[in-house]
């Protein structure tokens, strides 16, 4: 059986989380990213962990995850929002500058990418996560 995440809600402030990033950069990318997952999934924003801004949650093989997040980083900003599924690559070839794990997106520079193609990003991933983990 597997074990439970670490990684779980905390009560943590999330605007408090953000205004502490110490990039400005980063700051102000991590609070764009912030709206904009916000109005994909039509979730309110939790701290999940001490450094992950989660929206919604789901029930996986391996227990509670966010539906979508990211995690203001200072090499990267890491979004969390790849399902792995073969439509995705046609917007990542057209997003810009990025590197990529198995369900995250490394970005260097927002001045650098199509904000409308990472927003369909966002969009395509909580599709795909809903429809495979349904409300419980």
């Amino acid at each position: 059986m597997p074990s439970e995440p670490k990684t779980k809600p905390t009560g943590a402030s999330v605007e408090a989380f953000l205004d502490a990033v110490e990039n400005p950069a980063r700051r102000e990318d991590g609070k764009v990213v912030a709206k904009m997952l916000a109005e994909v999934s039509g979730e309110t924003p939790v701290m999940w962990g001490p450094s992950i801004v989660g929206y919604g949650s789901y029930k996986g093989p391996t227990g509670d995850w966010p539906l979508v997040g990211f995690s203001p980083r200072k090499a990267n900003m890491v979004l969390y929002v790849l399902s792995g599924v073969a439509e995705e690559q046609d917007l990542l070839d057209r997003l810009g500058p990025h590197k990529t794990g198995r369900s995250c997106l490394y970005i260097g520079k927002f001045s650098s990418i199509d904000m409308g193609v990472l927003r369909k990003l966002a969009e395509l991933s909580v599709s795909i996560t809903r429809h495979r983990y349904p409300a419980r």
